[in-house]
């Protein structure tokens, strides 16, 4: 299994998972790089999964499909309009020989879902390096408890957010903590990837735990303050 970033957009990342010939796209909201892509590396797209309505990540769904109507699309409830198959917390399917669990994860939008795949997951908007989604419908509740959930999960998860985040995520969390040397150095080593023009994911949930402040803190309250300061970092 192969799982390559497909840059859309200034900061996007359009996960492809590859299996032979065949593919699995994440959140494409960006039609053109995802056809090139399939042409180029001759891949039959077998489906798209969907984690929430945002035009960023949907944009190029209707596109991608005129163009492979073999293709199936998933996604959850406030995807609806786009996809074949609506999926919940608790559901599994299967592609590539892979079994796909969702997750529930809202908190960024209402009905935002992630996928787990073995060791992988797609979590959208909802888990970001060193950082997570702003909460644009106003339930910090959800999202704090989007965290703890993920927070469960084992530390060698692999975790692939849709955006590329991690520098100015990593430059708050070393404003707020700048003894922290642990921080210090992943910011270091976050740069020169960035000046080299090499993507800062996936990353690990193990990473996340010690990087990531949104998962460090252990109150509600406190994750509202942090979520706040970073609104206006």
């Amino acid at each position: 299994m192969i799982i390559h970033p497909i840059k859309a957009f200034s900061d996007n990342y359009i996960w492809c998972m590859q299996k032979g010939t065949e593919a699995v796209v994440v959140d494409p909201g960006e039609a053109s790089v995802v056809l090139d892509y399939l042409e180029k590396k001759q891949l039959r797209l077998a489906a798209i999964v969907l984690t929430h309505m945002h035009e960023d990540h949907t944009g190029g769904v209707r596109e991608i499909v005129a163009s492979h109507p073999e293709s199936l699309v998933y996604g959850p409830k406030e995807t609806k309009g786009l996809v074949d198959s609506v999926v919940e917390e608790g559901d599994t399917f299967h592609l590539l020989g892979q079994t796909f669990q969702v997750y529930e994860s809202g908190g960024h939008t209402h009905g935002h879902i992630s996928y787990l795949m073995g060791a992988h997951l797609f979590c959208g908007d909802a888990l970001f390096s060193a950082g997570c989604g702003r909460v644009f419908t106003n339930d910090y509740e959800a999202q704090y408890e989007t965290l703890q959930k993920f927070k469960r999960l084992d530390d060698d998860v692999h975790v692939y957010p849709g955006h590329e985040y991690t520098e100015v995520n990593l430059r708050f969390a070393s404003d707020i903590h700048p003894d922290n040397e642990i921080i210090s150095k992943s910011l270091e080593e976050v740069r020169e990837l960035c000046a080299k023009g090499q993507p800062t994911l996936p990353t690990t949930i193990g990473r996340e735990k010690e990087i990531n402040l949104f998962l460090q803190v252990e109150t509600l309250e406190d994750f509202i303050a942090l979520r706040n300061a970073r609104n206006d970092f």
